[in-house]
């Protein structure tokens, strides 16, 4: 059988690495695999479709994958997943000391369909009792000028969002004219030790342990999408991608759990590792929809909420029929 010749852009995390390097391979695939920053593989096959497969912001796929006749569908596979209680960066002199004490307060990130900043104005008008609509938004680059939102938005009624092209939010935090930032990378002012500049939550590692424990959800930044006509002639694609990147997460972990040598320049992290496994009930880093389930459907609801998605979708309905069959030896 000949070899189906695609082209796959990532960014070099070590789950993906032994697929990559083709250590693993997927049967019937030749992939040439391209080796990028995230921004750059977002904006690139966002705008121009450049490649087959690629890794996509989580809220920016939801964007795309909802619109009518969209062209891309996804894969269940994490690329990058993090919790995000630790992104919250606030002016002293704003008087934050509570999430509460958002409301009315102008709120800065630097895209609106920006994954972490989704998740936590989806955690603050659902869990919080601050609405959309309670906040004045701000998009701006982290912390450079001249950023740009990447797809198109329907913004709920009453919400407002100003764009500033001028400013970084950094800049922005720094001088007082927005009172907080969600940003998954700190801001430059907070690296530089601004003494105004401190995050509204310092205990973010208990608060994020805690929310895991209560709600099971392990919130996803990117996954894997990929064109949709690949599959119309050639459906088993889809499957062998999937098996294929979880054959090279699992070797991953394999590496990352080993306590004989030490594969990363961390003291105690395979000890740390294990601690992991049991708090994430065995798969620190689950594939698949069913273990996703509850964290695919919350960024589908707060996408739709959120004016990105144009209509609440289902994992069902944005990942290929049959990905999940059953297969028992």
């Amino acid at each position: 059988m000949t070899r189906k010749k695609l082209t796959i852009a990532t960014t070099d995390y070590d789950h993906f690495r032994d697929f990559r390097t083709g250590a693993v391979k997927a049967e019937g695939l030749d992939l040439n695999w391209l080796t990028l920053g995230h921004h750059e593989i977002f904006a690139r096959f966002t705008f121009n479709r450049e490649w087959d497969i690629s890794e996509l912001s989580f809220a920016k796929f939801m964007a795309q994958v909802s619109q009518p006749d969209s062209d891309i569908i996804g894969l269940p596979v994490v690329c990058s997943r993090l919790f995000r209680f630790s992104s919250f960066y606030v002016n002293k002199n704003s008087g934050i000391k509570t999430v509460e004490d958002l409301r009315g307060k102008r709120i800065g990130s630097p895209e609106w369909a920006h994954s972490a900043a989704v998740y936590m104005r989806g955690w603050m008008h659902n869990d919080c009792g601050v609405k959309l609509q309670d906040v004045h938004w701000y998009q701006a680059g982290a912390n450079a000028s001249g950023r740009i939102e990447k797809v198109d938005l329907d913004l709920p009624e009453g919400v407002r969002l100003t764009r500033v092209g001028d400013k970084s939010l950094s800049e922005m935090l720094a001088s007082g004219e927005i009172d907080c930032a969600i940003i998954a990378r700190p801001p430059t002012c907070f690296l530089e030790g601004d003494p105004n500049i401190e995050r509204l939550f310092p205990d973010y590692l208990e608060m994020e342990e805690e929310y895991y424990e209560r709600t099971r959800i392990w919130p996803i930044m990117h996954i894997i999408a990929l064109k949709k006509h690949l599959l119309d002639d050639n459906p088993w694609i889809a499957r062998n991608l999937y098996k294929a990147f979880e054959e090279s997460k699992n070797r991953s972990l394999e590496r990352l759990l080993d306590p004989a040598v030490s594969r990363y320049p961390l003291p105690w992290l395979a000890t740390y590792a294990r601690r992991m496994r049991t708090l994430f009930d065995g798969d620190t880093f689950p594939f698949g929809i069913e273990k996703n389930r509850a964290t695919f459907e919350q960024m589908m609801l707060y996408t739709y909420q959120q004016g990105i998605a144009q209509r609440h979708m289902s994992p069902q309905e944005v990942f290929p029929e049959g990905i999940m069959t059953k297969i028992v030896i």
